[in-house]
C-alpha cells in the first residue's frame, strides 16, 4: 500500500475500527441482557445498532468515492422492494417508526407486521467485482434492512478483526485455475457483508468488529465439509423464521469471484460435460441454493436476481480504488422472482438456479452490446444522508472522546505511550491492507474439485 493512500486509508481504519469496537460493546451488552428474555427484542435493537457500522462502508462507496450505481428493474420488483430511501427525512421518520414499533408492538405482537413493500428475501448475485458485497449493501440500505443483511460464510470469517490475519494471502497462479475442472461443490456466500468479503474461514466471528458484528447478528458459519455443515446450515436457516424484520440471505451461487482464467475453466468442464457453455459468468453451484430453498420457503417469499455488469471502458472498482476516493460506475439489473413458482423437487430448484444463470449470460451479452440492460428501466437510486451523517457523528465523537483521553492520560508525553500509539496504528494499517487485498478477486480461494462417478464406472470431476 502507497504512503499516499496510507494517508487516507489509516484514518478511515481507525474510525471504523474503533467506531466498530463500541458497536461490539453495546452488541455484547444487549446479547446479555436482553436476548435471554426476547429474541425478538434484541434482533431489533441489534439490526439498528449493526447498520451504525455498515452505514460507514456504504458512506465510502456513496459519499467518499462517489460510485455510481445504476440500477435496472422493472415496476413490480422496484414496489416489492419497498421505497428507495434516498431522502433525509423519510429516513429519519422511518428510525422513529422503527423505535416505536420496538417499544409498543415487540413485546405484544406475536406476529409483528414486516414494512409496507418490504419483505424477506435470498439474493443470488454474479460475482462480477471485487465489490459486489458492497454494492448489494448499498441496495439493502436503500431498501431499508441494511441491518439484517445476512451471509452463509467460511467459519473462519468469524475470527476476522478488520480482515482475517489467518487468511492465506499467498496469490494463486492462473495456470492452476485453466487445469481445474470444476468448481468446488460447495458454495460461498455474500453478505451483503461480509467480509468484508464472501470468502473467509471459520475465524471471523472470534475478532473484534467485523466478525463479532456478523456473530451477533446471526450470519451463518460454515466449514466447508458438507457432513458438518449441512445440519448447520439448516438449523441456521430454520432459526430466521421467527425474524422480527425483514431481512436479506445472498449467496454467491457460483462459488468464486469471475476471473478470465476461472471462465475458462468453467468452460472447459461445460464442454467436457455436455453443458451450455459461459461466456460472461461461471458455473452455478447449487447445493447452498436448494438447502436454502427448501429451509426457507415458508416463510422467505421471494428471490432477488442481481446481475452486476460494468460499463464499457470502466476501471473495475476495488476496496483500495474505493479507499483512494476514486469513483466507478457500476450497473446492476434487479428482477424479484416469487418463491411459490420454484419446483417443489431438489432436483427442479437446482435446474432453475442453472436456468436463471443461463439467461444471466445471455443479459450481459446484451450489455456488451447496449452497454446497459436494454429491457429494464433505469431507476435513480440516489445518495441518501444517512450514511454521511453517521459517518459524521461517529467522527466527533472519537475525536472528542481521543481529546478527552489524551488529555487524561498524558500517553504522548512518553515513550512508552508513543510507542503504544505507534503499534496500534501499525496493526489498523496492516488490518486494512488485508482486507484490501483479500478482497482481490486473485485472492478468493479458487475451486476445488469434486469427484464423481459417470454411469459407465469411470471417475469424473463434477460442478454441483
Amino acid at each position: 500500500m502507497a504512503i499516499a493512500a496510507s494517508l487516507v486509508i489509516v484514518p478511515i481504519g481507525l474510525l471504523f475500527f474503533f467506531s466498530g469496537l463500541i458497536v461490539n460493546f453495546i452488541q455484547a451488552l444487549i446479547f446479555v441482557t436482553i436476548r435471554p428474555f426476547s429474541k425478538s427484542i434484541f434482533r431489533r435493537i441489534n439490526r439498528m445498532v449493526a447498520e451504525l457500522l455498515w452505514l460507514e462502508l456504504v458512506w465510502i462507496v456513496d459519499w467518499w468515492a462517489g460510485v455510481k450505481v445504476n440500477l435496472y428493474t422493472d415496476p413490480e420488483t422496484l414496489r416489492m422492494m419497498g421505497k428507495l430511501d434516498t431522502d433525509f427525512v423519510i429516513v429519519t421518520m422511518l428510525l422513529v417508526k422503527n423505535i416505536l414499533l420496538l417499544i409498543c408492538c415487540t413485546t405484544f405482537s406475536p406476529n409483528p407486521v414486516l414494512f409496507p413493500g418490504k419483505e424477506h428475501a435470498l439474493v443470488i448475485a454474479n460475482h462480477k467485482s471485487d465489490i459486489d458485497w458492497l454494492i448489494g449493501w448499498v441496495f439493502a440500505q436503500r431498501s431499508g434492512c441494511l441491518g439484517s443483511t445476512l451471509a452463509v460464510m467460511k467459519k473462519s470469517s468469524k475470527f476476522l478483526p478488520l480482515a482475517s490475519t489467518s487468511y492465506k494471502m499467498h496469490k494463486r497462479k492462473e495456470a492452476q485455475l485453466v487445469q481445474m475442472k470444476a468448481p468446488d461443490a460447495q458454495p460461498r456466500t455474500w453478505y451483503f457483508h461480509n467480509h468484508v468479503t464472501t470468502y473467509k474461514d471459520k475465524a471471523v466471528q472470534y475478532m473484534q468488529v467485523i466478525g463479532w458484528s456478523m456473530w451477533f447478528s446471526e450470519y451463518l458459519f460454515l466449514e466447508r465439509s458438507w457432513a458438518k455443515d449441512e445440519s448447520t446450515l439448516k438449523t441456521g436457516l430454520r432459526n430466521l423464521k421467527d425474524y422480527p424484520q425483514p431481512f436479506w440471505l445472498a449467496l454467491f451461487v457460483e462459488g468464486t469471484r469471475f476471473t478470465k482464467a476461472k471462465l475458462l475453466a468453467a468452460q472447459e468442464f461445460a464442454s467436457s460435460n455436455g453443458l451450455p457453455v459461459p461466456r460472461n459468468v461461471l458455473i452455478p453451484r447449487t447445493k447452498g441454493f436448494v438447502t436454502s430453498v427448501s429451509q426457507m420457503r415458508s416463510f422467505v417469499p421471494a428471490i432477488i436476481d442481481m446481475t452486476v455488469a460494468l460499463p464499457k471502458d470502466t476501471t473495475p472498482p476495488t476496496m483500495l480504488r474505493l479507499f483512494k476516493g476514486q469513483s466507478s460506475v457500476i450497473h446492476v439489473k434487479v428482477t424479484r422472482h416469487s418463491m411459490k413458482d420454484l419446483p417443489e423437487s431438489d432436483e427442479g430448484v437446482a435446474q432453475w438456479c442453472k436456468d436463471k444463470f443461463i439467461v444471466k449470460d445471455d443479459v450481459l451479452d446484451q450489455h456488451k452490446i447496449a452497454d446497459a440492460f436494454p429491457d429494464s428501466e433505469l431507476v435513480d437510486i440516489g445518495r441518501p444522508l444517512k450514511s454521511l451523517v453517521v459517518v459524521v457523528s461517529w467522527a466527533c465523537l472519537l475525536v472528542f472522546g481521543t481529546f478527552k483521553f489524551l488529555q487524561w492520560s498524558n500517553l504522548l508525553s512518553s515513550w512508552k505511550g508513543l510507542t503504544f500509539g505507534a503499534v496500534g496504528l501499525a496493526i489498523v494499517t496492516i488490518s486494512m491492507q488485508i482486507l484490501i487485498q483479500f478482497s482481490q478477486a486473485e485472492h478468493s480461494t479458487p475451486a476445488k474439485v469434486a469427484p464423481v462417478s459417470s454411469s459407465n464406472g469411470t471417475v469424473r470431476e463434477k460442478s454441483q
